[in-house]
Parts: C-alpha cells; structure tokens; sequence
C-alpha cells in the first residue's frame, strides 16, 4: 500500500464521467451494508457471508470497465470523478467520516481488493469505531497493514484542524506534494490562557449541538437495551442457522448456564423467553438431529424438574421482597406440562398471596392444556398434590377425568372423598352422576352432603331409590337437621309428584297412640313438598300450617312462598 502524507489534490467535477455512476453507488452501499454486518454479526454467521459475497459480487462490473476506482474524501461524502457517490449527513457513524477524521483525503482501489484485503479493511473500520483516546488512528492501522490494491492519500492535520481536502486549495495540482506547516502570529498580542468555546468551533473533532443530541439518545437507546434478551434470541438464531452438531451443542450448553445464572439474578421475563423459544428453535432448525433436539429440549424441561422448580419457588416464597407479578406470570407461562406435578404439590405450601395466585394460573393453564397428565396425578400417591388435581378436575369440568374420581371416591381418606364428591358434582355429567350414586350411603357426612345435593341438583332419578333408602332408615334418625334436609330435598326434586303421598304422611299422619315424626324430620319433609311445588303437595302442606312445633310452621311457611314464587 502507498502512502503519502501532507498531499493535496484536486478532482476536477467537470469531466464527463466513463461510465454510468450507479456502479460506483452501488458498490459503495453494498460495502456500507458489509460494514455494518461485520459490526453487528460473528464471522460464523450465515448473514455475515452473505453481505461479503455481495460485496464481492458488486465489484464485478466496476472491474469489468475500469482498473482502479479513485474516490475522493469530505466530512460527508464519497466523490468518484466530481459527483457524490455516497452522501451521509451524520458523521458519527458515517464511513466518509471515518476516514477524514483521520486525514485520508483519497483512496484508490485496484482489482484483487475484494478477495485479498477487503475482510482487512472491513477490521480496521470496526476497531476505529470502538476505538479510545489513547488508541492508533485509522491512518496508522492502514501503514501497518500495508495493503497492495488500496492504496491511499492522506494530510498530516494541523493544529488548529484546518485542514484543506482535495480540491479546496486553489493552484495546488493533484500530485504536488506540500508541507502543511501551522504559523504563529508574533506581532500579535501575548496569548491568553484562557480556552473559549469558539476557540474549538473549526476543530476537526468538534460536536455540534445536533451530534451531541443523537449521542445522547445514542446511550439512552444503548442502556435501555434488554442484553439478555437479545442474547437468547442470538444464541437460537445460531442453533437454527449453524448445522454443525458441535456449534448446537456448545449453545445448548451456553443456554443450559445462561438460564441458571438469569433465575439466580431473578430475571424471571429472560428465563420466560429462553424456554419459550425453545421449542420454536427446535421446530426451525434444519437437518436437525435427534440428539440436538432431545439436548436443548431438555435444557427447557431443567425449570420444570422437581428439584429445581421446588427449589426457585421456595426461595421466591421465602424472598422478602418478592418480584413483580407479571414477572411471575411470565415465567410460570413457559413452563412446560411435565412441571404440572411440583406446580400442584406447591400450592397449598405458599405463604406469598402473590405467588399463591401466579402458581394458581400456572397450575390451570397446565391441566387445561394435559388433561392425560390431570387424570395421572388424581391417582398420585401425594395426598397434596391429589387433592389440587381433583380441585382442577372439576373446576374445568374435565370429562376424561370421571373414571379416576369415581376411583377416589373409595379412597381412605375423608378429605379425597370429599374432593373427589365435590369435582363430580362440577362436572355434571352422566356419568359423574352415576359415579356419585355410591357416595349416598358413604361412611363421611360431608361426603353424603355433597353427593345427595348434586344429585338432587342435576336431577338424576337414577338415584331415587338410594336416597329414598337412606331416609327410611334408622341410621338416618340419628343425622342432623342440615343432612335430612339435604336427603329430604333431593327426594322432593327427584320424586316429583309421586313423592307427595309418602312425604305427606311423614308432616301429617300419626303413628300408633297418636304420636308423629319428630320435628326436624316433619320440617325437612315440608321444605321437600315446597321443592315439588304441585297442588297435590300444597294440598299437604296447609293442615300443618297451623302446627303447634314452631319449627313445622316455619318449615311449611317457607314451603308455601317458596311454591307460590
């Protein structure tokens, strides 16, 4: 590469130019594009080669009508043969300025430029950028570099930055070398100590309040960057675009750490979106193999796993100052339907209301979304995590689930019959009707409750005889007033009509020497003739209207307006 320092020259404007201008403008933009993927993207990244092969490309037709491209340099603007190739108005990252700052005034490339020095170039533009004060200036990479096909014209720059560019000074030819010295004024007066801002108004390196602005919003936009975000997505942009099984496999294990060190920094929106995009990542990928997509999957399912899922919720239960809730909602959204077990087991453990209610979204959005892994876990030997799946159950009225409950309804445990009764009732069906039959006559008062009121509720006749059963016998004598009034008013919806006779002799008839049925049964059995709510059974409500035991009165009364709305 040649170099002469504290040259001038000038490009004469008026010359007609060989040939059409566009080529010039292309390759240009082409290489400002180049420059910026070789700024923003790893040598090893598909959208890096292809902006050097259209570099490469678009030297082709520049080489195939000329031997050299001469270019001259201004603040803004690149000029091939007096016309502005490439014009950029923002010095601070346009490539015009790169090179003036410096003092390179003119470039001349020669063919053999593209293949040989051009990734070169492209470094040394990329290490200006981030360039220090204390660091080499482009014009010294340059002459270390010692390009063969770029060559270069450059000025060694005054003190006071005044520096004429190629063109500028009149009667200087374009290859006359001149010293460019700086002068003193010693007639005038002594200088001054004093630095005034217009001293740096002509100074090379001199911001005006336009540059100062975009610098500032520069930073602003730069500190606002989420860079973890943009990590992840870089990383599974390189597991989709890299085929080298080694390559996936070292990102697989960048992800593997990067998702432990964000969940022990509490960045719950990056862990989120690192498990979301896993199986995007998986689903893009080509030629993917199965041992690549089994090993990002399972670095997906690590939040998922007993152990570390158990482990994060307690220490965000135990935090004294929790993490905001939608950062919670996010990361539980992207687990994935294998954390459903540990997510239900947690439930009824946590002291955080927030976290409480987080987990509880989580836990219905996972068994809304496996109803086969919902159905496995209400057969789960953890009394804890049956009983949240039979709640689940029922609160979405999960269909697939019957069987299993109509399981739990001989379970040991009161509180799983309960639970189980409970679900079924919820569910509604048939066969959840049918399922509940065998819990009229269950050991548990809470659990006959519940079954005899859905019963009634649901209309299922299928169960008449059991409840009529258990109101004649003796064991029920002994029940309380809330349960006969449940047996006694699902009797009343399911027998219709044809329960009046029998209910009419429990509130009205006298057995041998006169004597009636207690008082809370007479009252349960008025408040079942309202439930039919027939003439028949108003018929047989008003005799006791006027019956000496309160609790009849009252019950018949309640009855009789109950029928009549």
């Amino acid at each position: 590469m040649t170099s002469t320092e504290a040259q001038t020259g000038a490009t004469s404007g008026d010359s007609e130019a060989p040939f059409s201008p566009v080529i010039v403008e292309t390759l240009l933009q082409v290489f400002g594009k180049a420059a910026r993927a070789h700024q923003l993207y790893l040598p090893n990244n598909p959208v890096y080669h292809r902006a050097l092969d259209q570099l490469r490309a678009a030297f082709v037709p520049l080489w195939a009508r000329t031997d050299q491209l001469l270019l001259s340099v201004s603040e803004t603007e690149l000029r091939w043969e007096g016309l502005a190739v490439m014009h950029e108005s923002s010095k601070s990252e346009s490539l015009p300025w790169l090179f003036y700052k410096d003092g390179v005034r003119e470039l001349t490339l020669l063919p053999g430029v593209e293949a040989e020095e051009l990734i070169r170039l492209l470094d040394l533009l990329q290490r200006v950028r981030r360039a220090g004060p204390e660091d080499d200036d482009l014009l010294t990479l340059m002459w270390e570099q010692d390009f063969l096909f770029l060559h270069y014209r450059a000025v060694q720059l005054s003190m006071d930055g005044d520096v004429p560019s190629p063109g500028e000074t009149p009667g200087l030819e374009p290859g006359a070398p001149t010293q460019v010295t700086v002068s003193v004024d010693s007639s005038g007066a002594p200088e001054s100590n004093v630095v005034e801002m217009k001293d740096f108004d002509s100074a090379v390196y001199f911001l005006d309040d336009k540059d100062i602005e975009y610098l500032r919003q520069a930073m602003k936009t730069e500190y606002e960057q989420d860079l973890r975000r943009n990590i992840i997505c870089m990383l599974y942009d390189l597991f989709q675009t890299e085929p080298a099984a080694a390559a996936r496999d070292e990102v697989a294990d960048v992800l593997d750490q990067l998702i432990l060190h964000l969940l022990a920094a509490g960045d719950f929106r990056a862990v989120a979106l690192a498990l979301r995009e896993a199986p995007i990542a998986i689903e893009g990928a080509r030629d993917l193999q199965a041992a690549q997509r089994d090993r990002l999957r399972s670095v997906a399912d690590r939040l998922g796993g007993p152990d570390t899922l158990a482990q994060l919720l307690q220490s965000l239960d135990d935090a004294a100052d929790p993490p905001p809730q939608e950062d919670l909602d996010e990361l539980f959204a992207a687990l994935h339907p294998g954390a459903l077990s540990v997510v239900l087991a947690w439930l009824g453990k946590l002291r955080s209301g927030s976290l409480r209610a987080s987990l509880e979204r989580a836990a219905t959005r996972l068994a809304a979304s496996n109803t086969t892994e919902l159905v496995r876990l209400i057969d789960s030997a953890n009394i804890d995590i049956v009983l949240e799946a039979i709640r689940r159950a029922g609160d979405l009225k999960t269909g697939a689930a019957v069987p299993a409950l109509g399981k739990r309804l001989g379970a040991e445990d009161p509180a799983i019959r309960i639970a189980a009764a409970l679900a079924l009732a919820d569910i509604g069906s048939a066969g959840a009707m049918q399922q509940l039959e065998r819990a009229v006559e269950d050991a548990d008062r809470e659990v006959r409750i519940a079954a005899v009121r859905a019963l009634g509720a649901r209309g299922h006749r299928a169960a008449l005889a059991r409840v009529n059963a258990a109101i004649k016998s003796k064991a029920f004598r002994e029940a309380d007033l809330t349960e006969k009034m449940v047996y006694f008013e699902a009797y009343g919806m399911l027998a219709g009509g044809g329960g009046v006779e029998q209910l009419d002799a429990v509130l009205n008839a006298r057995g041998l020497f006169g004597k009636r049925e207690d008082a809370e049964t007479r009252a349960c059995a008025a408040l079942a003739l309202g439930k039919i709510g027939t003439p028949a059974a108003l018929d047989a409500l008003r005799p006791a209207a006027a019956d000496k035991e309160i609790m009849v009165r009252n019950a018949v009364a309640k009855a009789m307006r109950g029928s009549a709305a």
